[in-house]
Parts: structure tokens; sequence; C-alpha cells
């Protein structure tokens, strides 16, 4: 049986779905680790936490209002995959750079947040 692994997409920002495009990427957050090797054999490893995100492009549109989508904070940010997944950011701000790319309407949707869940 196939299996639907990519494809359609959902991106919403307090309830509020806005027209996702491209490619989205997230991350949980969870600590990120590095080995630390010695002249003489591998030590072990450093651990250090991760900011949780999501982000990719949307479509700008008569409807959207770029300061106030700019200006989020508190959030909490969900994104719908297609494999039938969902990532939830929580307690998440904008962390855009605010460009807006008119050749397509397309604006970098960025958030950071303090926590994230996939189920």
């Amino acid at each position: 049986m196939a299996k639907r692994i990519g494809g359609t997409i959902y991106f919403s920002v307090n309830g509020i779905r806005y027209q996702a495009k491209g490619s989205f990427t997230y991350n949980l957050g969870r600590p990120m680790r590095e080995g630390v090797v010695g002249v003489d054999e591998v030590h072990g490893y450093t651990e250090k936490p991760q900011v949780p995100k999501i982000e990719g492009s949307i479509t700008d549109g008569l409807d959207l209002d770029l300061e106030s989508f700019l200006a989020v904070t508190d959030a909490t940010v969900t994104l719908e995959l297609a494999n039938g997944k969902t990532v939830t950011l929580f307690d998440a701000w904008n962390a855009s750079s605010g460009d807006v790319s008119t050749e397509e309407g397309e604006i970098e949707a960025k958030f950071e947040g303090i926590r994230a869940t996939e189920s």
C-alpha cells in the first residue's frame, strides 16, 4: 500500500490559516549533542538546547496585515503535514526578518517558541 509522505500542508498561527508556499521545515528543539574528543579517545559529549521552530514561506494577500503578522508573540503555531502528523509550537514569536518578495508575493514565515510537539 502506497503512503503519502509529502505534499499538501497547512500552516496556522493562533488558529488563523495562512497560504503555505514552498517547503517548510521544523525543529522540535531537542538537545543538540556534540562529541568531545581528546588526543587519546572520545571523552563523551556536550549537550546544548536548541530553539524549537517552524519556518517556510507564505503567500501575501490583500487580507494579510504584514505588521500584525510580524508582531505576533505568545502564539500557538501549527503545521499539518501531508503524512498526517501535526507539529505544534507553543509560546511562539515571529522571528522573521520581514522580507517580502514581490515577484511571487512571498513572505518569510519563521516562528520560534518555548516548546514543540509532534503528534
